[in-house]
Order: C-alpha cells, then sequence, then structure tokens
C-alpha cells in the first residue's frame, strides 16, 4: 500500500474520532461479553497496557474487578481519553495505579511515550489493529508489541467480523466515496459508514476504514512477530459472532 492511500485512511479514522467521540462513547458504556469473558481470566495483579482504551469502559471494569498493580490505557484520541478521564471521577482505586495516556500507534515513537514498568505482563488491544491500514504497518506495531512484553507475556486482542451480520454488511460503501480505487488498497479492506448521533444533534455521516481479518491472515502474523496463538474464540452482537478474541503468548 502506498504511504498517501496509508496517510488518507489514517486521517480518515482520526477525523472521524474527532467527529464522533461523544456519540461513540455513548455507545460503548459496558464492555463487550468478550471482554467480560477475558476479564474472568485474567490473574488480579500485574501490570497491564490497553491500547486503544477509548473512553475508559474497561478502566471502570478493572477498578470494579478489585484489581491491583497498574493499567495503563494508551489511546490517540483526546476526546475519549478525556471521556475516560470523566468516567474515573470519584472512583477509589487502592492497590491500583491507573494512568491514560495520549499516543498514536502509528507513529514510531509512540512506544517513548510509556514510562516503567519496561516490560509488561499484558498488553490488551480490542478493536484496534483493523483501524490500521497496510500490512506491513500492522507487522511493525506488533513486533514492537512484542518488545514491551514478558517473557510468556500475552497480547489480548479482537477484531471486527462484521461481515456475519448482514446489517452491518449493507453499510460498505466504495472507495470511490472517498476518492479511491479498489487497486490502492489491500485484501480484506473496506470502508464503512457511521449513522448514530447523539438525541439533539444535527444528524452527520461517518466513515471508517476497517480491515476484515482472515484466521489465516492473524496466524501468519502471530508467527513472524514471535507469538503462538493459545487460544480464541467469537464473542459479541448478533449471534455472538461479530468480535474474533485471540491471546497470543509471546514465545521468548
Amino acid at each position: 500500500m502506498q504511504i498517501e492511500t496509508i496517510q488518507k485512511l489514517l486521517e480518515l479514522n482520526r477525523q472521524f474520532y474527532r467527529d464522533f467521540a461523544a456519540a461513540f462513547a455513548a455507545t460503548r458504556r459496558r464492555i463487550q461479553p468478550g471482554v467480560r469473558r477475558i476479564l474472568n481470566m485474567l490473574p488480579s495483579g500485574g501490570n497491564w497496557l490497553d491500547l486503544g482504551c477509548g473512553s475508559g469502559a474497561l478502566a471502570i471494569e478493572w477498578i470494579r474487578c478489585g484489581r491491583s498493580g497498574s493499567y495503563t490505557g494508551l489511546d490517540f484520541s483526546a476526546e475519549l481519553l478525556q471521556e475516560a478521564q470523566n468516567s474515573l471521577e470519584g472512583l477509589a482505586t487502592p492497590g491500583l495505579r491507573i494512568r491514560f495516556i495520549q499516543a498514536d500507534l502509528t507513529d514510531s515513537n509512540w512506544m517513548r511515550l510509556l514510562s516503567p514498568p519496561d516490560h509488561w505482563d499484558g498488553v490488551l488491544a480490542f478493536a484496534v489493529f483493523h483501524h490500521i491500514p497496510s500490512s506491513a504497518l500492522r507487522r511493525k506495531i506488533l513486533n514492537q508489541v512484542h518488545t514491551l512484553l514478558k517473557p510468556g507475556g500475552c497480547l489480548i486482542h479482537s477484531e471486527w467480523q462484521f461481515h456475519h451480520s448482514p446489517r452491518l454488511l449493507k453499510r460498505v460503501l466504495p472507495w470511490q466515496t472517498i476518492g479511491l480505487v479498489s487497486s490502492d488498497l489491500e485484501e480484506g479492506d473496506y470502508l464503512l459508514d457511521w449513522r448514530y448521533n447523539l438525541p439533539g444533534h444535527p444528524a452527520k455521516r461517518g466513515f471508517r476504514y476497517i480491515h476484515l481479518f482472515s484466521r489465516q491472515e492473524l496466524a501468519g502474523l502471530a508467527n513472524e512477530c514471535g507469538f503462538q496463538i493459545i487460544e480464541e474464540f467469537e464473542s459479541d452482537g448478533e449471534g455472538g459472532k461479530l468480535g474474533l478474541y485471540q491471546i497470543w503468548q509471546s514465545s521468548s
């Protein structure tokens, strides 16, 4: 994928979260069933990094579960991070350090914004990597994540499987909508619209870039980036199949 196309798609998603941060946060007040299932599998302590933490729904659950150690949420959207900070006001966190950092995973220097611990027990990335355009950029970020983990640490992520929903498939748009053609993109790349607006606000239409991962593609990425897939399951949404969850363990 050409760098100009990558930048166009990144800016498309940045613009979406600038324009629809409040509306998006309103649809994410609760964590997904698959995320709750993951929470029930995790140890109660340790140092965890949440990539694409959004408006703080997972941070709130982290507190409610009585976890110890540290939780660091990272997101590029200042608007969503402000929502996250606001959502935690007044909540006590004994034995747990919570912080939020504004950083963009597509900036090669994003890891420099993290402070100790130098290595993490686990990294979470729910509904994040499918917003990263180009296989090369996704591979680069996954290699960076691998360096952050302790030996045997886990990357736990979910990927949107919107093709299981006839309703969502109707929201797929031609690339010409944003001035691109199919040959500019990679296999599995899609453009979807967004139609939810807050009550009392004027209706606006948003666009998002989404990459639809196959299991074969994910298996290849895991192997190339030093991980083993140790568990996976489907959950969420219509028929419980809109999210593919995988647990990758660092092999070194």
